[in-house]
């Protein structure tokens, strides 16, 4: 528990001082570059502070230059703190609507146009997400996705959400899947305790949709790249 209050400090100290000065900053600026970079920096002091390791390999696999969606197991809340700094370029994520609402903390992610989604099945809200995601990986922005909607209970790679998967046949934008491990033991569903350790991300190579007749082959080989990548304990059952 020591880690996690130690990795709170960082986040709600550091987070406070930045929100209230580079908020005001990147508005009067019309750029959140420098407030991205200010963040990342808070994310990756945050999981040091807590004891967390990250080994990070494939990032040759990332096409320079393009607008990417990066697609991911998904196993702990550390998993979005480990792996954002360490993605190249500027990215968005897919998250809850109901984040957006958090004072300080929903204007920086607007600002940084995070995509909120529903949970449910309003097709209206799907699309108009879809839209959004869109818009970010136009403005040059990459897209930092867990498919399977939410953490896995048991650390093993779970059933992937058709939603990502028709934002990259309706962009064209290349998918880089990602394998994270590590971080399932380190905080558990449904826990508030982290665990120092080592946090593995592994970049593999970029999947291009439109090789893909269908997005659920699109689906099927991004989800299978994962798996494999994945270390036994992790794999989807048989």
């Amino acid at each position: 528990m020591f880690s996690a209050l130690k990795m709170l400090f960082v986040y709600v100290v550091a987070g406070a001082f930045t929100g209230i000065v580079f908020i005001p900053y990147s508005l009067l600026a019309g750029n959140v570059r420098l407030f991205y970079r200010v963040v990342m920096c808070i994310m990756s002091a945050g999981v040091r502070a807590a004891g967390i390791q990250v080994e990070v390999t494939g990032l040759e696999h990332v096409p320079p230059g393009v607008s990417c969606i990066f697609i991911s197991n998904h196993v702990s809340n550390l998993d979005p703190p480990v792996l954002f700094p360490v993605l190249p370029g500027m990215s968005s994520v897919l998250l809850k609507k109901s984040l957006m609402r958090i004072p300080l903390l929903g204007t920086a992610m607007r600002m940084g146009k995070f995509v909120p989604v529903e949970r449910g099945n309003q097709r209206d809200s799907a699309r108009a997400s879809v839209a959004a995601a869109a818009d970010a990986l136009r403005s040059g922005l990459h897209i930092l996705i867990f498919a399977e909607g939410t953490r896995s209970r048991d650390g093993r790679l779970a059933a992937f959400k058709r939603g990502p998967f028709f934002l990259a046949e309706e962009t064209g934008a290349p998918v880089v899947p990602i394998a994270i491990s590590g971080t399932q033991t380190m905080m558990r569903k449904g826990s508030l305790a982290v665990w120092p350790g080592v946090a593995r991300v592994r970049l593999l190579p970029a999947i291009y949709p439109a090789h893909f007749p269908t997005r659920d082959a699109l689906s099927l080989a991004v989800r299978s790249a994962i798996a494999d990548a994945l270390p036994s304990e992790m794999k989807p059952p048989a």
